[in-house]
Formats: C-alpha cells, structure tokens, sequence
C-alpha cells in the first residue's frame, strides 16, 4: 500500500503529490501473502508471460476499465489452458497465477498481464471421477519456453477480439463517437499483437520475491523518486526502447530521469488507481479457488512430498516484534503495561463505526458514534 499527500498549492489548480511511501502495515500484508504463496509452489519450473494490450485500445480500456481488464484476464487464461491440453507442451491443467499491470516505467497508461504459468499441471485421477487428480510432470524443463509465441499471440487476439465485439454488439462499452470506435476496433484487428514469453523462474525463492514486489505496488515506489520540489517531480525510470535500440551497439542507456510537473505527475498516477473492489491477482487452473489446497495437498502426496503446511493467521503485533524487535503492545509511557485491544472503529460515510458492524453486511443499520465518544 502507498500513501499519496496531496496538497494544494498557492496557484489555486495545481495538486501536488509530495509524499509516496510504502507504511508498515503493507509490508505485514504483503509478507503474509507471500507466506500463503509458498504452499502453494510445488516442484516444477515455472514460466513467466506476459499479455499486452495494443496501443489502439487503450482509450476504449480508459473508459471502461472493469469490463476491458477483465476481458484482458480471461483472454489470457483462455490461451494459456488451452494450449496446455497440447500434450506436446503439457497435455494437462497447469497453475497459473495472473497479475495486472497498468502501467509502464514512465507512469503512461500500459495495461498488460504477467502470468506465471506451472510446467507440470493437474489431470483426473485414473480411477474416475470424484476420485482425485494426478500430476503430469513438466515437459519443457530444458530452458525451453512453455508455448510457441506466435500460437499464443494469435489465439489471444482471437479469443479477445471476438468477446470485444460481442461487448459492443450488446452495448456493454461506453463511448462516444460509434465511427471513431469502428475505425479503433479495424486498426486493432490488423495490428500484430504481442505475448512475451520470458525465460523460467530461477526457482520459488525467486518466484515469491516477484509476487513480493508487485502484488501490492501502486505505479511507482517511493525509491524511485529523487527530488521533489514546488514545481515539478524527477523519478528514474528505464526506457526499454532506447534500451532495445542500443543493445545493438552494446550499449545501455535504459536508466533514465524523467521530470514532470504537479498535475502531470498525478494525472498519471491516478490512472492506475484500480475501480473500487477490482481483483488484480487472479489463478486459473489448478490454483483456482475451489479445493484448491485439497489437490495440492494430493499431488504432494503422490509425489511423496510434506504436506502443504496450514495457514496460520499470526497477528499484526506478533509480525512487528519480530521485524523490528520491539513490542507495540507495551505502554509507551510507564514500559510495563500492556495495552488491550478494546475495539476497531473505522471511519466510515462520515462518523466512526465499528469494525465488526461495518462486516455484518446483512445488518439493518449501523449505529453511528461521534467522533468524541
């Protein structure tokens, strides 16, 4: 989680992000996530790919964000099982976890999914159904990428395209100009569009410490920044086409600084603030929700390995006495009390409510409380 202060400044329209810092209680999310994550990796090479969005739809994706970044999820997953079937690749149902990215290093509107796909994957047990599954072993583990990238790409863009114009079809896209649509939709349709298929995970500390770094990153990390002032905001940032362009030449000019004023800087970073309720992280296939830790406790089984260890939900002040050594619930002022936790009150339409109530969605009302109270 990151903190945006957002001042007015003396010119009476400009808005000024000054502060963007990762707090506490994020990283004691983020650690518990990836605490959850590691039961889940079972020992077979894991690919990375990733899913664009072409240039031409990005304001239609602008507009309707919930509808266009779901359609990006499902056209992803949709490629990645169905290539799986191929028993030249896995000839079964791999794991795949799908991240969303809106953003490029320079703070521009780029949405695009990372997906990390399992090598091995999941089939129903011999004995029939209803009696369990059965782990097919990776194929591919050689250094090779899972699919061929030109079979991906196209069958991505098929599967999107087609379910993109089903939506306007029913009027389920909002937009203004229908010619100005038609002609963006064309231009789409004939553009070649990208799936890139990166080299496999070293191994599951490397895969945790990915999901580590972007599960819960908003845009751009408060290391990035390097010099705030009245006027304008510098952040590094790498630039992946000069990068490409100098290669050639052996060099690496990709590290950059860019500088932009006020409401620039926020008019940038508010586009990949998400709608309320969107899930950015997302599994298919056998990490699908349902029983999910019930046939991965079957495969370790199978393949004679510990079982996957219970999830254990270890408290906020636990987690912080044992990053920073010191123990929140000791009375700051006389060092030997303890401090109880009496309630949570959440400030909420306006008053403070209570936590539990604010839960209980099925409750009639919720009795509000002044602030003094």
């Amino acid at each position: 989680m990151y903190i945006i202060s957002i001042i007015a400044v003396a010119t009476g329209i400009a808005q000024t992000v000054v502060a963007l810092a990762g707090t506490m209680p994020a990283r004691l999310v983020i650690q518990a996530g990836i605490e959850d994550r590691m039961g889940e990796l079972l020992p077979t090479t894991y690919f990375h790919i990733v899913f664009t969005l072409p240039q031409a739809l990005r304001s239609l994706c602008m507009g309707n964000r919930k509808r266009m970044f779901g359609l990006l999820f499902k056209s992803a997953q949709h490629t990645l099982l169905t290539l799986a079937k191929d028993d030249r690749y896995i000839g079964a149902v791999p794991g795949i976890v799908s991240i969303l990215h809106t953003n490029g290093q320079d703070l521009n509107f780029h949405p695009h999914v990372h997906c990390i796909v399992s090598g091995g994957g999941i089939l129903p047990s011999l004995a029939g159904e209803g009696s369990g599954v059965r782990w097919i072993k990776e194929k591919r583990s050689n250094g090779k990428f899972l699919f061929p990238r030109r079979a991906m790409e196209k069958m991505y863009k098929g599967y999107f395209m087609s379910h993109l114009r089903k939506y306007i079809a029913t009027g389920e896209l909002k937009y203004e100009d229908k010619e100005a649509l038609e002609i963006i939709v064309s231009i789409a349709g004939k553009k070649k569009w990208n799936v890139y298929a990166k080299a496999p995970f070293g191994g599951p500390a490397q895969i945790v410490d990915y999901l580590g770094r972007y599960t819960h990153k908003v845009a751009i990390t408060a290391h990035r920044i390097i010099k705030i002032d009245d006027k304008n905001i510098s952040f590094r940032y790498k630039d992946y086409q000069d990068a490409r362009l100098n290669d050639k030449v052996g060099q690496d000019n990709k590290q950059k600084v860019m500088t932009l004023g006020h409401a620039e800087f926020l008019r940038r970073f508010e586009q990949h603030i998400l709608p309320k309720g969107f899930v950015k992280i997302r599994h298919a296939g056998y990490l699908h929700s349902k029983d999910k830790m019930k046939r991965i406790a079957e495969v370790c089984k199978q393949l004679q390995l510990p079982k996957p260890m219970p999830r254990v939900a270890i408290p906020a002040t636990v987690r912080l006495q044992l990053q920073t050594g010191k123990d929140v619930t000791v009375c700051p002022v006389c060092g030997k009390g303890k401090l109880q936790l009496v309630r949570t009150l959440m400030y909420h339409n306006g008053s403070l409510v209570d936590i539990n109530e604010l839960r209980n969605r099925g409750s009639p009302r919720i009795k509000k409380m002044r602030v003094d109270e």
